[in-house]
């Protein structure tokens, strides 16, 4: 039986996520679309000392009200960018990730998108604030091209959009921006 929405769904062993969304809903990275690369990258600890291994911090990385994020830069094409023509430090000329492409790697947020996570006071200990909610960022409705393009259902792959450190953070909220 699928999952329905507000149901508890086990991501990891022992780590359960509430789905806040359609279930039927797929999702598949399309070529070209980028929409993901124009938002700063917030680094929980893990992934900033991930990414020391993959990248120089000073050059790559910003701190905004005492986080680390990936430094967003302008760009010079008119591609790839945002609306203010920046995008991801490790966003390339051809769309590709940097990190993805070269290391394997994404942090934790990216692999989120084009979800998003909030905790929220619940009766489980699934997570040390409440239960960890995970819906649909309202602009992917608009924005995100690999929504409904595919057959590879998100509640089906939860696992592969909610890195098992999420579970290990006071707060994993992803709606926190650059």
């Amino acid at each position: 039986m699928s999952p329905a929405s507000g149901d508890v769904v086990e991501v990891h062993p022992g780590r359960e996520a509430v789905v806040d969304f359609d279930p039927s809903l797929t999702f598949e990275c399309v070529d070209d679309c980028t929409w993901c690369c124009h938002h700063g990258v917030l680094l929980y600890e893990p992934d900033f000392l991930r990414l020391a291994d993959c990248a120089s911090l000073a050059e790559a990385t910003t701190q905004v009200r005492g986080e680390d994020f990936v430094r967003k830069e302008a760009k010079d094409r008119d591609e790839h960018v945002g609306d203010d023509g920046e995008a991801c430090f490790f966003l390339r000329d051809d769309g590709l990730c940097t990190l993805h492409a070269e290391h394997d790697w994404k942090p934790a947020r990216c692999s989120v998108f084009p979800l998003s996570v909030s905790v929220k006071d619940g009766d489980r200990t699934s997570h040390p604030g409440g239960d960890i909610h995970v819906s649909v960022r309202d602009a992917a409705h608009d924005h995100c091209e690999g929504l409904d393009v595919s057959e590879r259902r998100v509640v089906d792959n939860l696992d592969a959009f909610l890195p098992a450190v999420l579970w290990d953070l006071d707060n994993p909220d992803s709606r926190r921006e650059l």
